[in-house]
């Protein structure tokens, strides 16, 4: 599984094909694009997919399992329940809390992206983990954990985390 992780957002589409490109091989990417209409939001992955593949990267869709597997992507992202069921594929799932964690267990997710860990511009003025936190939740974790949350390089040698996610301190 990938330490980085590059996902997608509306406000960093314009950058993703580059940003791909700029990962170093065998990076992980998480396609969200929730915005587009479901004909464009599939077009947009198809696109962006091959450029990722060319790179080596993980390809993830952010939806129900069924829906990666026909899309072609390697897994599924999301909220716990809905991942649940869709059959085999890797499971990649979010959690904020000790209870979410649980939730992500129970569907026998492969990873757990736990967040956010500092503030960020997805979400102003919400609360943050904080490093003490995200590590006493990531121990508890049972399965590898991603840190996502306003991460960037120097915060994530900061934390001492070697696996962690972004939308702009990638894009």
């Amino acid at each position: 599984m990938p330490d980085l992780w590059l996902i997608s957002d509306a406000r960093n589409d314009a950058a993703l094909a580059a940003a791909l490109m700029r990962l170093p091989r065998g990076s992980g990417f998480i396609f969200r694009h929730y915005h587009l209409s479901k004909p464009e939001r599939l077009a947009r992955f198809a696109a962006l997919a091959r450029v990722a593949r060319g790179r080596g990267h993980w390809v993830i869709l952010a939806g129900g399992m069924r829906e990666a597997r026909r899309a072609g992507a390697d897994g599924a992202y999301g909220a716990p329940e809905r991942l649940a069921g869709g059959g085999a594929g890797f499971r990649l799932v979010t959690a904020h809390s000790l209870r979410e964690i649980a939730a992500a267990r129970r569907v026998r997710a492969d990873a757990v992206l736990l967040s956010p860990v500092w503030p960020t511009r997805s979400h102003p003025g919400g609360s943050a983990l904080g490093g003490l936190r995200f590590w006493l939740l990531a121990r508890r974790a049972g399965r590898p954990v991603i840190a996502l949350g306003g991460m960037t390089r120097r915060r994530a040698l900061s934390l001492r985390w070697g696996r962690w996610a972004a939308i702009d301190g990638l894009s």
